[in-house]
Parts: C-alpha cells; sequence; structure tokens
C-alpha cells in the first residue's frame, strides 16, 4: 500500500524508535534533503544517457552507485543499522582521480552552465552540499550517528558530482567559463 495514514497527524517514526516525531524536526527536514538529491541523481541519470566515462563506466552507473550509496545513508540517519564502509569513500575518490586525468586544472570556479547534463549534475552538487551541511548538522545535535565513513563520503561526494559536470562539458566540447567579477 502506498499510505498507511499513520503520519496523519503530522507524526512519525524513524526506524526502532517507538516514540513519534514531529514531521517538522530537523532529522524529518535533513531526510527530505537525502531524498530530494537521490530524486535530483534520477533525473541527472536519464539525461546521461549512457554516455561513458570510461570504457569500463557511464554516467548512469556511477550516479546509480551514488544513489544506492544515499539510500543507506538515510537508512542510518533514520535509525536502522546499516553498514557504510569506507571503501565507498575510497571508490569515490578513484573516480574522481581518473576523471581529473582528463579535464584542465583548475584556476578559477566555474560559470555554470554548458552542456544540460553538465548543468544538471553541478545543480545535483549543491544539493549534496546542502545535504552534507544538514547531516553535519543533525550530527552534531543528536551526536548519535557514529559512523565516520558517511561524513568523508558525503564531503567527496560535492567533489564528484562538480567533476562529472566538468567531464560532461568537456566531452561535448563546450569550453568552460570562469567568472569575470566585474
Amino acid at each position: 500500500m502506498l499510505y498507511t495514514g499513520n503520519g496523519d497527524n503530522g507524526y512519525s517514526k524513524l526506524f526502532g524508535c517507538e516514540q513519534e516525531i514531529g514531521k517538522d524536526s530537523e532529522i524529518f527536514e535533513i531526510l527530505g534533503i537525502f531524498d530530494e538529491l537521490n530524486s535530483f541523481l534520477g533525473i541527472c541519470k536519464v539525461k546521461a544517457n549512457n554516455h561513458k566515462i570510461s570504457k569500463e563506466q557511464t554516467f548512469s552507473e556511477i550516479l546509480e552507485e551514488i544513489q544506492q550509496n544515499l539510500f543507506i545513508i538515510q537508512a542510518n540517519l533514520a535509525g536502522a543499522n546499516k553498514v557504510f564502509g569506507l571503501e565507498k569513500t575510497i571508490k569515490t575518490e578513484e573516480i574522481i582521480n581518473e576523471i581529473e586525468k582528463e579535464l584542465p586544472k583548475i584556476r578559477s570556479f566555474c560559470v555554470s552552465g554548458g552542456n544540460e547534463l553538465s548543468t544538471y549534475l553541478d545543480f545535483a552538487r549543491t544539493i549534496a552540499r546542502k545535504a552534507e551541511r544538514g547531516f553535519v548538522k543533525i550530527q552534531t545535535i543528536k551526536a548519535v550517528f557514529n559512523n565516520e565513513n558517511i561524513a568523508p563520503f558525503l564531503n567527496r561526494l560535492s567533489s564528484l558530482l562538480y567533476a562529472l559536470s566538468r567531464f560532461a562539458n568537456l566531452k561535448s566540447g563546450f569550453k568552460e567559463i570562469n567568472p569575470t567579477y566585474k
């Protein structure tokens, strides 16, 4: 069933929690940001249209893996005891390093735009940063999320999305534009 009616009073429960929590609480706000990011990555995945990053991997495959990782993080935030290993951050760093070999060195910020996929990925980066800030905030307030591997992954995630955005522009022949600050 797509609805239970249990939250009609504006309250809901987290995994393993008997106490109802207001849907306007910070934890539900942060879970919503992660949900927003995951959904938006679905749009990016469709826009990626299986363009290749390398012979072994496509944009869509990388985005799918990110989405799966976000589900684990969301489950942890909601109180489930799911393992989120350090290998996820290491793999993210490896992908970033491979992409960066192809990209021109960054000398300045880049103005968002270029091709459609790049623009969507750059917007996803901003949502990822918002999710990271929310995670840090709730972790500081609640001090209950003991999985030390989540914060580094979230910090790398926005870097990966930025690398993917730049790579999408490079592959489409779009030259990056730096801000003029005029």
